[in-house]
């Protein structure tokens, strides 16, 4: 099954509202957002007169402070999915955190290789990801959300090294120990997992989900692909009941990114 064909083709179906938070503008947003009404009915959510010299004919919420009022669209059930857009990363997730009383963000990002390749990938965020249990919350997790897409998750388990190279540190050491145990552990939760060690181009031929060793590695497979290697991020949606993905602010593009909120939306959720 091709990811991004199915994505598509739900978003389409689905049809929802989906909110955009506009802090920073640019024409390329602006038209990237137009060009998603094939998936969504969009909303653009930040200073009315500055998104309206953009010519834009979309639908506009004006606020003074977009990040509180993207979440509470969301909480109040007006918008069906929320895309963060340009807005500040720091302000918008703690906000989000706050009104939906969450205490911890789990995020996994849909990517495209270079080479069309489409999978998953967690953690993303640095401080995400940093112990075996952890990873398996995200691994759980993951497959609920992205069950809403209608495909089964192929978790494919990353280490520091290869199986061989257990001795030559501790920190290798570790890393080897929790790809053991996160996929046995996901195994056991009826989850298909398999170990791949370092070999991630092993991994991407045959899983769609990559479960990178740790935050830091996975910000950096992220920002390897999308920002040097000619990949594509097409966003990080939160790992909770309501659609909210959060975005880049380095690419301008938010098309894919509202087609995958649309996608995840679930009708009375």
């Amino acid at each position: 099954m091709n990811i991004l064909s199915e994505i598509e083709r739900k978003a389409k179906s689905n049809h929802a509202r989906i909110g955009v938070g506009i802090g920073d503008i640019s024409e390329k947003l602006i038209r990237s957002a137009e060009k998603a009404r094939d998936y969504a009915d969009v909303v653009l959510v930040g200073n009315e007169g500055e998104i309206l010299a953009t010519n834009t004919d979309l639908d506009i919420i004006h606020s003074a402070n977009p990040s509180k009022t993207l979440v509470e669209l969301l909480y109040s059930g007006e918008i069906d999915g929320a895309i963060r857009g340009t807005l500040s990363a720091t302000k918008t997730l703690s906000i989000l955190k706050k009104t939906f009383g969450i205490g911890k963000l789990y995020r996994v990002a849909l990517l495209e290789t270079a080479g069309g390749i489409p999978f998953f990938l967690a953690p993303v965020g640095i401080d995400e990801g940093n112990s075996a249990e952890d990873k398996i919350e995200l691994v759980k997790r993951g497959a609920e959300h992205i069950s809403r897409l209608g495909f089964e998750l192929k978790v494919g388990v990353l280490s520091g090294g290869r199986l061989e190279d257990r001795g030559r540190h501790a920190q290798v050491d570790r890393t080897l120990d929790e790809a053991e145990v996160v996929t046995q552990m996901a195994c056991e939760s009826g989850i298909n997992a398999k170990n791949y060690s370092i070999l991630i181009e092993e991994a991407i031929m045959d899983a769609n989900f990559i479960l990178a060793p740790d935050g830091i590695s996975g910000n950096l497979i992220f920002r390897t692909l999308v920002f040097l290697g000619g990949g594509h991020g097409y966003g990080a949606p939160v790992l909770m009941d309501k659609v909210f993905v959060d975005t880049s602010r380095v690419r301008g593009d938010y098309s894919k990114a509202i087609m995958l909120a649309s996608a995840l939306w679930k009708p009375g959720v």
